[in-house]
C-alpha cells in the first residue's frame, strides 16, 4: 500500500529497545518519541493553538466520533478539511471513535456490521460501520487515521476479549478496503486482546499481516491496574514491526510515557494534562501537586523551577492557587499550558537521551520519582 508517511529510526537503546526516530507526514515531520495533545473537538480544553504551539507540540489528536456528531464530517470537508477548519498547519491524527462509542454502555448495541448508538448529548440514534468510519475520517482529512475497533473495558472475560478482538480484525479488513485516500492519509491498525497475552499475540499477528503504515496498541488503561498496563505494553510492543511507527493509545501520565518509551513505543496521547489542569493538578519534577491546597497560597515561586513553559516563566504558584480557588478560567489555561509542556518535554528529553546513548541512566534517575506519584486514574478517562 502506498503510504503518505515515512518512518526512520535514528537510534535504539540496546538496554531497553527505546528508540528515537522521525515520522514524516504531509503536514510536516515529527520527532519521536512524541506526546500528542488531545484536541477532541478540534480544540484543546482551555487552550488556544498559540498556547499549544508554545508547548512544542508537533502533532495533535482529534476524535472522529465527536466531530461526526458536531459539526459533522461533511461540513468539515466542505470547509476544506480539519486543518483549514481549525487553522492548524501541523500533522493531525484522528481516533476512529471506537473507544467513545463502546464507552456509552447503555446507549449502544454492537452488531457484526457496526455499532448502533445514541448521541451522548441529545439521544439521537446513529450507526457507525467500519466503512462509515473511513468515510468520516477521509472527510475530516487527518494525516493519520485509525481503524474502527472494538475496545472492551477491564476486567473483561476471555470470551468477551476474544469476541471483540475477532470483530476488530474483521472490521480492519473493511477499513483497509474502503479507505479512499491512501496516498494522503495513513491508516493505522489496532491490536486488541485485553489482558490476555495469547490474544494479544494472535491480534498482533493478524493486524500486522496488513501492509499498513503504522500500528497501535488499543484497549489499555481502561480499568486495569498499573502493573497490568505495564505487563501488556511490555509484552505487545515487540510484536509490532520495527520499521513502522508504534502508537500506544490513550495512555499518557508521566510514568506511563516513560515506561512506554522504554518498551519501544513511539507515540502516545492522553487527556490527562488538560483534564488534571481543570482540577488544579499539575506535574512537577518532584511529583504531581494540587495547586488548590493552602500550602501554595503565599508561594511566589513557579510551579516547577526546572520548567521552561510560559506559565512557569511568568506566574507563581500563589497566582495559580488564587485563580483556581476563584474559579477563573485563566487558572485552567495556565495549568494546562504547564502540563502539556511537561509531557512534551518529557518525551523530548527521553529522545535526546536515546540519541546520546544515556537512556538507561535517564530512566533509572526519573523512574522512582514518577512511580511514587501514583497518578489518580479516576481523573484520567479518555
Amino acid at each position: 500500500m502506498t503510504s503518505s508517511i515515512t518512518f526512520k529510526t535514528e537510534a535504539v537503546c540496546p538496554w531497553s529497545g527505546a528508540r528515537a526516530g522521525t515520522l514524516t507526514t504531509p503536514h510536516g515531520a515529527i520527532s519521536t518519541p512524541v506526546f500528542m495533545p488531545v484536541a477532541t473537538n478540534a480544540a484543546l480544553r482551555s487552550m488556544t493553538f498559540t498556547d499549544v504551539l508554545s508547548c512544542g507540540a508537533e502533532i495533535i489528536l482529534s476524535n472522529a466520533y465527536h466531530l461526526y456528531l458536531r459539526p459533522g464530517h461533511k461540513f468539515i470537508e466542505n470547509a476544506g478539511g480539519l486543518h483549514k477548519f481549525m487553522a492548524w498547519k501541523l500533522p493531525i491524527l484522528t481516533d476512529s471513535g471506537g473507544f467513545q462509542v463502546f464507552s456509552l454502555d447503555q446507549f449502544r448495541r454492537v452488531a457484526d456490521d457496526g455499532v448502533h448508538f445514541r448521541d451522548h448529548k441529545d439521544g439521537r440514534a446513529h450507526f457507525i460501520s467500519p466503512a462509515l468510519s473511513m468515510e468520516i475520517q477521509n472527510s475530516i482529512g487527518a494525516d493519520i487515521i485509525m481503524a474502527f475497533d472494538e475496545c472492551v473495558k477491564n476486567p473483561a472475560t476471555y470470551a468477551e476479549a476474544e469476541a471483540a478482538m475477532e470483530r476488530t480484525h474483521r472490521w480492519l479488513a473493511v477499513c483497509e478496503a474502503t479507505h479512499a485516500r491512501k496516498d494522503e492519509q495513513a491508516l493505522f491498525g489496532i491490536v486488541q486482546g485485553s489482558m490476555f497475552e495469547d490474544l494479544r499475540k494472535k491480534s498482533a499477528e493478524v493486524v500486522t499481516s496488513f501492509d499498513l503504515p503504522g500500528f497501535a496498541i488499543g484497549g489499555v488503561a481502561v480499568g486495569e491496574t498499573r502493573s497490568e498496563i505495564e505487563r501488556i505494553v511490555k509484552f505487545t510492543t515487540p510484536l509490532l514491526p520495527e520499521q513502522k511507527p508504534r502508537y500506544l493509545m490513550g495512555v499518557g501520565t508521566p510514568w506511563d510515557i516513560l515506561h512506554a518509551i522504554r518498551c519501544g513505543i513511539d507515540m502516545f496521547d492522553c487527556v490527562a494534562p488538560t483534564q488534571l489542569a481543570r482540577h488544579g493538578s499539575v506535574f512537577t519534577s518532584k511529583g504531581r501537586i494540587s495547586i488548590r491546597t493552602g500550602a501554595f497560597k503565599n508561594d511566589l515561586g513557579p510551579i516547577d523551577v526546572d520548567c521552561d513553559c510560559f506559565t512557569c516563566q511568568n506566574h507563581s504558584r500563589a497566582y495559580l492557587h488564587h485563580l483556581t480557588r476563584a474559579k477563573e478560567y485563566a487558572g485552567a489555561t495556565l495549568a494546562a499550558i504547564h502540563n502539556v509542556r511537561y509531557l512534551i518535554r518529557e518525551a523530548t528529553n527521553a529522545r535526546q537521551a536515546i540519541l546520546d546513548g544515556t537512556f538507561r541512566e535517564y530512566f533509572e534517575q526519573l523512574a522512582p520519582i514518577l512511580i511514587q506519584q501514583n497518578e489518580d486514574r479516576a481523573l484520567l478517562q479518555h
